[in-house]
């Protein structure tokens, strides 16, 4: 990676996936030679681990990215479209990590095995996707271009680290309290999630889809650049801590075998196939907590179409579905030198 004088920001620092901003950073060597932890008011004054020491969070404000070349947001739509445009206004480049600019035209989203020449025209804001979709597009994308997707359908098995550390602690809550014959107290989500499956993520829409399964729709399209692709998902909260899956049935214009599929697969980017049902081997979030690649398995023909496959998809949500993904963006910024401050 290109080397540089980078001054850098996680703003929402205290949140799950702004520490794992910070650790990734950290576990990336990203060229930084100044590191600022940033959060709301309540927040400020906190520390947060990063590198052999400790950062103390700073209130987030106006000011705050006069002397910032980039800033790495996770702090929720509101608090991005208040701030993303006075940061990039300031010179300072933003990729943020909420949904509040993901669908805006002039915004590019972005995975980097998938778009990353989209870059080239962002105007200061990049938007990082959806988690649930980044995992599916980065196993898509290879599809796409060996045989062209005509549609696809996805039902997700998300993990309640996806809601944030309050839903982590819900659940370990929950999960104690019906050890010792309590009733479970559900705060976070409207019912309880310990040994349950919520069909609801995010609010619900006129047509009776939910937002989460409508930025799957929407994202995945704006992604690959082909709004031809057709797709539906059901989105699922599952109880478990850590690692979205999805079970994923995609048709293509071309037939593309299982075989060919794995080879696909195996020589792509970001992916590892773990595809041996004889020998019990497909993916799970137990092999993808805590790690970078997005793992395929079941992969297999649906015999009920002439060119169909079905799929499963796993990652870690928080990272390749969040702070990774983010970092990952920031490094061919850097090394395509569209941040002004890496020439310094």
């Amino acid at each position: 990676m290109k080397s540089g004088q980078l001054r850098v920001g996680v703003v929402g620092a205290t949140g799950a996936v702004g520490r794992e901003m910070l650790k990734t950073l950290e576990q990336r060597d990203f060229p930084a030679t100044q590191v600022r932890a940033l959060a709301s008011s309540r927040s400020a004054g906190q520390e947060v681990p990063f590198r052999d020491g400790q950062l103390v969070v700073e209130e987030l404000n106006e000011n705050s990215f006069q002397d910032m070349d980039l800033a790495l947001f996770s702090a929720g739509g509101s608090t991005s479209e208040k701030f993303a445009p006075i940061a990039a206004r300031a010179g300072c480049v933003v990729v943020d990590n909420s949904s509040a600019w993901r669908m805006a035209p002039e915004v590019p989203l972005v995975v980097p095995e998938v778009n990353p020449d989209d870059l080239s025209w962002h105007k200061g804001i990049i938007a990082n996707p959806n988690c649930s979709t980044i995992q599916m597009v980065v196993v898509l994308k290879p599809l796409h271009d060996a045989g062209r997707i005509k549609r696809v359908v996805v039902s997700t098995y998300q993990a309640v680290s996806g809601t944030g550390q309050k839903a982590v602690q819900e659940l370990e809550t929950q999960i104690r309290q019906m050890f010792n014959m309590q009733e479970p107290e559900a705060a976070v989500y409207p019912y309880q999630i310990a040994f349950n499956c919520l069909p609801h993520i995010d609010v619900f829409l006129d047509n009776d889809y939910t937002k989460e399964e409508m930025k799957m729709v929407l994202e995945t399209q704006k992604i690959m650049g082909d709004e031809t692709i057709r797709l539906t998902a059901t989105a699922v909260r599952v109880p478990v801590f850590y690692g979205h899956s999805e079970s994923v049935n995609v048709e293509t214009e071309r037939k593309i075998s299982p075989a060919e599929a794995r080879v696909i697969f195996s020589q792509a980017p970001g992916i590892k196939v773990l595809d041996n049902p004889r020998e019990k081997i497909y993916p799970m979030p137990i092999h993808a907590a805590g790690e970078d690649l997005t793992f395929v398995g079941r992969i297999r023909e649906d015999e009920t179409i002439a060119n169909g496959l079905n799929l499963w998809i796993v990652a870690d949500n928080l990272r390749k579905g969040a702070a990774l993904n983010a970092v990952q963006i920031a490094e061919v910024l850097v090394q395509r030198g569209l941040i002004p401050g890496a020439d310094r």
